[in-house]
């Protein structure tokens, strides 16, 4: 058997799962790009422990290895998305950039008052100017 055809083969399967990785704005999409990766290396460590004849038969134990990594990768990578799926409602990586918790009172603008205690105050007087700004907002609608 040629070296070349295992070769090649397992060249496109990289450049498929890179492909994935770069283009798919899914998150388990990517994953399974990854593990299309992964397998392309495995095809290679055995095409080429074939190739060279070795006693010792390490491409295939470094498969083993590969898979089970890849295994374990795939399980947490899951655990993961589910989870983010979970508090974020979506697994699209272009709306995940920003992982970290933003503060939505800070974003709310000083002339948008929404009272929460019960005062109409922001309903006679749409146009108050008294200096509070979001976080004396959020203080106060959380106590």
């Amino acid at each position: 058997m040629h070296l070349a055809y295992p070769a090649v083969l397992a060249a496109l399967l990289f450049c498929v799962g890179l492909y994935g990785v770069l283009a798919r704005r899914n998150a388990i999409l990517v994953l399974m790009s990854v593990e299309l990766m992964l397998n392309a290396v495995n095809l290679n460590l055995v095409a080429f422990d074939v190739w060279l004849r070795d006693t010792l038969h390490s491409g295939q134990a470094l498969t083993l290895f590969t898979i089970a990594i890849a295994a374990a990768e795939i399980g947490i990578g899951l655990a993961i998305v589910l989870a983010v799926y979970r508090n974020r409602g979506t697994s699209d990586i272009d709306r995940l950039r920003d992982t970290a918790e933003t503060d939505e009172a800070e974003t709310l603008p000083d002339t948008a008052e929404s009272d929460t205690a019960g005062t109409s105050d922001a309903a006679t007087a749409p146009g108050r100017t008294d200096g509070t700004t979001g976080k004396t907002k959020k203080a106060e609608a959380t106590t």
